[in-house]
């Protein structure tokens, strides 16, 4: 362990020590749109942080999972490489918790929260990544149990008549990875689209961990007389070898083949006092699942969901501050060979409104969501956000709010010979609050918050013997406790160019409800202690990019990973794993021991 020590030594002094401070900052400029409320950045008091495209760009990650993965408080639970597949968590929630979105479009799954990441878009495609920690669901309804992350697409940009075509990414690497894309721009004084093939695939790192990735992605900007208009398309179609993936690690010849849909059509209408922002959008997904793959009558299971969804929000404003409001309502079905045939309406409404007082330096938000399901009940989430700036730089926030997710399909009518669903579960239910601080300068931001979840009926999957099958299960009460700081320091290097430093470390503890209960499937992995290091250095034409990650998880398991970028130009070399470090982070499945990747990356505009 000392060398790894040394290593991370190296890299913290060697910022701290560095000259010239930078003074950009840029975070302020944006307003936040997984609020759902036209905020300021800096005007939201919740625990927020932005991806942005520049430093998606620097990053060391080569998709969506992977940089989460850099980021505090966020556990993606991978099974291989290339993002094929991975679960979502955040501050301990567990996947079925989090919600994703694309453009504000929510693609929550009813089948299971394994698919979450399905619809992930490659990162050129992506403009910045929003993350809200802590409850939202008076926002966005269920599924925000623990939190929420938006993708922010990029906007479609050149010169009127111009058709550009042109390669985005070629790489290749360890395990016969192969990754391209191709992208195509149109631009009119009417109309801009942007057309993206991208498609990686790899011969797998070990028996039975082959995979092909292929994302089609198509966004059209219409501009009209009274708004834009704007439509997204995007299809991700994904075939890979899941050796012991799901089932016990001696199942090593599982296969899984995954479709995700989208089709939106979304725009803005402004005045002086109001926002409004309709949009509407349909997600399919479909999961085919092999048991052994070279003989699908052992076992099968093919499950196909729809969604659609009409939803409406805007913000008013007045002398009074800025009342927040949105209703969505969508229809969902599911066929299936073993969960069978089901479907769901939901309505969900919510209102949130910001006071400003003493000079703007408070800021008060109360907002309540109600929510009904045509197959369960009405559900209302109040909370309350609370935030006062102590000067320009410095603030301090606090928030509560009820929060819930209900049961997916998966959960209640799974059926096969190790895992058993269960018709008669109950929404899972939590009181969420925080209490944080933020300083931000020109070259320093430090944060950091303390948070707690106190949740009920929570499900997992349980069993009392090791020979039993795993039954989902109301297990009880779980409370769950912690803190996470973050740190950034940019400076100046001699050439002038920006570099940055960054340090976060999160700890969680949970009451443990698992003390009666001698098997948990999920809860008795989730990380305790993590701890990020990031490091980006520019000189001339050469960018180095670090990221150093130690885990312990709650079965006692720890381990540190180190990746590394360099590039010069457009040309990239990434090394991950580079201290050859053996892990899981899930289901046993061994993660890959050090490996490569080589490429040109194309600048797209």
């Amino acid at each position: 362990m000392n060398y790894k020590i040394s290593l991370l030594l190296f890299f913290i002094f060697h910022g701290l020590f560095s000259q010239n401070p930078s003074s950009k900052q840029v975070l302020d400029e944006v307003v936040v749109s997984s609020t759902k409320i036209n905020l300021p950045f800096s005007k939201n008091f919740r625990t927020i942080e932005i991806i942005s495209s520049e430093q998606i760009a620097i990053s060391t990650a080569t998709n969506v999972s992977d940089l989460l993965q850099q980021t505090t408080g966020i556990d993606i639970r991978r099974r291989g490489t290339g993002g094929i597949q991975g679960d979502l968590y955040i501050r301990g929630g567990g996947f079925d918790q989090t919600l994703l979105l694309v453009d504000g479009m929510k693609m929550d799954n009813s089948q299971t929260g394994h698919h979450t990441l399905n619809m992930i878009l490659p990162l050129h495609l992506i403009e910045r990544i929003e993350i809200i920690k802590g409850p939202a669901s008076r926002i966005f309804g269920q599924n925000a149990y623990a939190g929420a992350i938006n993708i922010i697409t990029k906007e479609v940009k050149g010169e009127n008549g111009t058709t550009i075509y042109k390669p985005t990414e070629l790489s290749f690497g360890s395990y016969s990875q192969k990754n391209l894309g191709l992208s195509l721009s149109i631009i009119r004084e009417k109309v801009k689209n942007i057309i993206s093939f991208t498609t990686n695939r790899s011969d797998g790192y070990r028996h039975n961990t082959d995979y092909i990735n292929n994302n089609y992605f198509s966004k059209t900007s219409f501009k009209t007389k009274s708004s834009p208009v704007d439509l997204i398309a995007s299809f991700s179609h994904r075939k890979f070898g899941a050796n012991g993936f799901y089932a016990s690690p001696s199942a090593t010849e599982q296969y899984e083949e995954t479709q995700a849909s989208l089709l939106g059509i979304s725009t803005v209408f402004k005045s002086e006092k109001l926002i409004i922002k309709p949009r509407l959008y349909w997600k399919r997904g479909q999961d085919e699942y092999i048991y052994i793959r070279d003989n699908p009558s052992v076992y099968r299971n093919l499950h196909k969901t729809n969604k659609i969804s009409a939803e409406l929000s805007g913000s008013y404003f007045t002398k009074l501050g800025i009342t927040g409001f949105g209703i969505d309502l969508s229809t969902v079905n599911i066929t299936s060979n073993n969960l069978g045939d089901h479907s769901r309406r939901t309505v969900n409404v919510f209102v949130d409104h910001t006071f400003e007082m003493f000079n703007k330096k408070l800021s008060l938000s109360p907002g309540i969501a109600i929510s009904h399901f045509s197959d369960l009940s009405f559900h209302s989430f109040p909370g309350i956000d609370v935030g006062y700036h102590l000067n320009s730089n410095f603030k301090f926030y606090s928030n509560i709010g009820k929060t819930y997710r209900i049961p997916t399909y998966t959960d209640l009518y799974y059926s096969s010979k190790t895992t058993l669903g269960n018709e008669n579960l109950n929404p899972e239910q939590a009181t969420s609050t925080e209490f944080g601080f933020k300083y931000n300068s020109s070259n320093f931001n430090f944060s950091g918050v303390v948070f707690s979840r106190k949740s009920k009926n929570i499900i997992d999957y349980i069993k009392e013997n090791e020979n039993d099958l795993w039954k989902a299960s109301n297990i009880g009460s779980l409370t769950t406790r912690g803190y996470e700081l973050d740190l950034s320091y940019s400076f100046l290097g001699k050439d002038f160019s920006s570099n940055t430093f960054s340090l976060g470390y999160s700890n969680l503890k949970d009451d443990n409800y698992v003390s009666n209960v001698n098997y948990s499937q999920y809860s008795l992995n989730s990380i305790k202690s993590h701890f990020i290091s990031k490091l980006n250095i520019n000189y001339k034409k050469i960018h180095l990019s670090t990221v150093f990650k130690y885990v312990k998880r709650a079965d006692n398991s720890n381990y540190s990973v180190l990746d590394t970028k360099v590039s010069y130009k457009s040309f990239f070399v990434n090394v991950n794993n580079i201290l050859d470090e053996v892990y899981s982070e899930t289901n046993l499945v061994p993660m890959p021991a050090r490996n490569l990747l080589l490429g040109y990356v194309f600048k797209v505009d």
